[in-house]
């Protein structure tokens, strides 16, 4: 077993047959959680497991498992120190040398704590000085409820969470403590940000991250949203200021200049070396203001027939069709062509769901032709990860399934 020195559960968890056995014999102190802080107990304070880690590891964290597997990545100390630097940037009139201090506001975790997004978050209460409202998992009704109750400036939603808020017609009064939604984990379009405004006025800052980064290294702040958003839009917002940022052509390795497309180099304190680049898989472009914009995955191309097909360019242009609500592309594999692009669809609410042959005559007009997806499926939802990003694996199940 993994012979934990502490393990902290849920109290009805506990109470499962053989779990409390198992931990006494591996000597792990237990800390039983109820659904209030004041009913934390301890169950047993002894430990007999040994407290060891790997030099400087703070935590390791699963990536999310959207392209297949999740992988375990160590974390240090010095990472999450630059994590919370990082974070103060959209704390205004906070200095991360600032002494501690409490906060009356709330801080809301929609994100499993399993996931870097539910850690960053907390990172951020922390720094801030908030309390946390923890949801168990996301759902219209719950996330309302959360912001009626404990009524936070900024509240937490993937971009799937805020197409379900837009088809709910959530009422305005619920939402009036929130001066802006905080969005990650997935590619964030920017006509939903523009239809949320519209419909609330209430700005949406995504980030860029990623597990292995310890949490966000761009954002957008409330302020460069509105001195920013009509000439930046689409922008994953600006890279933090301890983080060096830059794009290099994927093939030679050249540095890019500002405005053109390729893969996005990173260097700094957070990525746990602060003297080597570290090459995402990520195509980026990076504009003189430092605004990082995400154009896809460069390691879940299609090759069909020798020519290379970008599923997050399909997804792009879906999208702005108007009786997609989501669309998600992956390859399946083809006998002639070696693999061809799928796309799996959800149509909005109260409108005629086209066929797949006219979605892809649609297609066609906006497309290159080797890029219109060869199968087309019509579903009311995807296969998702625990932070609610389309899974890959999942989705060419979907396929493979006749």
């Amino acid at each position: 077993g993994l012979g934990l020195p502490a393990v902290i559960a849920d109290a009805t968890d506990l109470a499962r047959p053989g779990l409390s056995d198992a931990l006494d014999r591996a000597g792990s102190a237990v800390i039983a959680i109820g659904s209030r802080l004041d009913s934390v107990r301890v169950v047993r304070a002894e430990v007999r497991a040994p407290m060891r880690t790997s030099p400087g590891v703070a935590i390791e964290m699963l990536t999310s498992g959207t392209t297949g597997t999740p992988k375990r990545v160590p974390l240090s100390r010095e990472s999450f120190d630059a994590s919370f630097r990082g974070f103060t940037k959209y704390e205004r009139g906070r200095s991360f040398d600032d002494p501690p201090r409490l906060n009356s506001g709330c801080t809301m975790i929609v994100n499993p704590l399993t996931h870097i997004g539910g850690i960053y978050g907390c990172i951020g209460a922390l720094a801030a000085g908030r309390k946390i409202a923890l949801l168990e998992k996301f759902s219209v009704e719950a996330w309302v409820a959360a912001v009626r109750r404990n009524r936070p400036a900024v509240a937490p939603a993937v971009p799937s969470a805020v197409r379900m808020l837009l088809d709910a017609d959530v009422d305005p009064a619920d939402l009036a403590s929130l001066r802006a939604l905080i969005s990650g984990t997935a590619p964030l379009p920017p006509e939903l940000v523009d239809a949320f405004l519209d419909k609330y006025g209430i700005p949406i800052c995504s980030n860029y991250g990623a597990t292995e980064f310890a949490g966000a290294i761009a954002g957008w702040t409330i302020d460069d949203f509105r001195a920013h958003w009509a000439e930046k839009r689409g922008a994953a917002g600006r890279v933090h200021g301890d983080v060096e940022a830059r794009i290099v052509d994927p093939d030679s390795g050249a540095i890019l200049p500002p405005g053109e497309e390729g893969l996005l180099e990173i260097k700094g304190r957070q990525l746990g070396n602060d003297l080597q680049w570290l090459r995402t898989t990520d195509r980026a472009v990076l504009d003189a203001d430092r605004f990082l914009f995400i154009r896809g995955r460069a390691d879940n191309a299609i090759i069909r027939g020798g020519f290379k097909v970008h599923p997050d360019d399909i997804v792009r242009v879906l999208s702005d069709h108007p009786a997609v609500r989501e669309a998600a592309v992956v390859g399946v594999p083809d006998a002639r062509l070696g693999a061809v692009p799928a796309a799996a669809i959800i149509p909005k609410d109260g409108v005629a769901v086209p066929s797949a042959d006219a979605i892809r005559a649609w297609l066609r007009e906006r497309l290159i032709a080797y890029q219109v997806p060869v199968h087309i499926r019509i579903v009311r939802d995807f296969p998702r990860t625990l932070s609610m990003k389309p899974s890959t694996p999942g989705l060419e199940a979907l396929f493979a399934a006749p």
